[in-house]
């Protein structure tokens, strides 16, 4: 028992010590392939220290709701490794506090605040960020709910332990029409969650930002947390969607120091693989208008749906 409560907690920390490092990862290879030198590896760390170290500024019309968000999307992302695996193929302790379906929703919680607290500072970047992720999350949502159902049909569990097991010791299952559908499917959401869809913009001097102009008005030790949840989220989704879709192999199966440490070494080969994804698509992708925003959601909708309909008359 001492030895899973160790690897539940290293779950934990994995997310919240290798989250600025694949972000660093998608950030210095996305210059790369654009033939720019692009920033160090380990850059994001030092901005999060940077931040942490500068003075707090917050706007005189700020209530509870803005100093709370950024503790809760924090806290939120810190509690979503617990659910999943993400170094063992086996629940752990506090494993079975939540499913795939209650992972989202913490996940959605943490969006939710960081959305009350950019109209809580009264800034008009504030209320466009808010709004226009408000926007993509009605038709994101939905996808992710009908991936969720389409997971459940085809291991007749909700539980993200019960699919990875059986898509490994089922190859007939991954390479099933349903499978293959809901990959799809959810890379388009990992790229809208990630603020990676071809509408979005990563930088905060340009009009049609989304994510970043949600947090315009946070500084210091706030943004820092922000930051840090919004790195966190992009690595949970990568998670989820690496060990329980995509590439469900090489997670200790028994919990012991040296299986730990080959599933970080595996993590590190996975998402870079995904990353590298991420990255083409992104790159080769030319941008669109933001009332375009529904296309590639479409698309995962009915990729969604087409997974629903071919578990069922397989």
């Amino acid at each position: 028992m001492l030895r899973d409560v160790l690897d539940q907690v290293a779950q934990v920390v994995t997310v919240a010590a290798l989250s600025p490092l694949l972000q660093g990862f998608i950030l210095r290879y996305e210059e790369r392939v654009q033939r720019a030198r692009g920033p160090s590896l380990l850059q994001p760390y030092r901005d999060l220290r940077k931040l942490f170290r500068k003075q707090l500024v917050v706007p005189a019309t700020a209530s509870w709701v803005f100093w709370c968000a950024p503790v809760v999307a924090f806290a939120a992302m810190l509690t979503v490794p617990i659910l999943i695996p993400v170094l063992t193929d086996f629940p752990l302790p506090q494993s079975d506090m939540g499913d795939i379906l209650g992972g989202g929703l913490v996940l959605t919680l943490g969006t939710f605040f960081v959305n009350l607290a950019a109209l809580d500072s009264g800034s008009a970047y504030g209320g466009i960020g808010a709004s226009r992720t408000v926007m993509i999350a009605i038709l994101a949502e939905p996808i992710l709910i009908l991936v969720f159902v389409g997971i459940t049909l085809m291991a007749h569990a909700m539980l993200p332990f019960v699919v990875n097991h059986l898509l490994v010791a089922h190859p007939e299952v991954y390479w099933s029409p349903t499978h293959l559908f809901l990959v799809a499917a959810f890379f388009v959401l990992l790229l809208t969650e990630t603020d990676r869809l071809p509408i979005h913009s990563s930088t905060h001097i340009e009009v049609y930002m989304i994510e970043e102009a949600r947090i315009l008005e946070y500084s210091g030790p706030l943004l820092a947390l922000l930051k840090w949840a919004s790195m966190m989220k992009q690595f949970i989704l990568y998670t989820i969607f690496c060990h329980v879709l995509l590439l469900p192999w090489g997670l200790s199966r028994l919990g012991t120091a040296l299986g730990v440490g080959g599933a970080v070494l595996g993590i590190g080969l996975k998402f870079a693989v995904v990353a590298c994804a991420v990255i083409g698509v992104e790159t080769a992708q030319s941008r669109l208008r933001f009332y375009r925003y529904q296309e590639p959601l479409a698309a995962a909708f009915l990729l969604a749906v087409l997974a629903v309909v071919a578990n069922q008359i397989r």
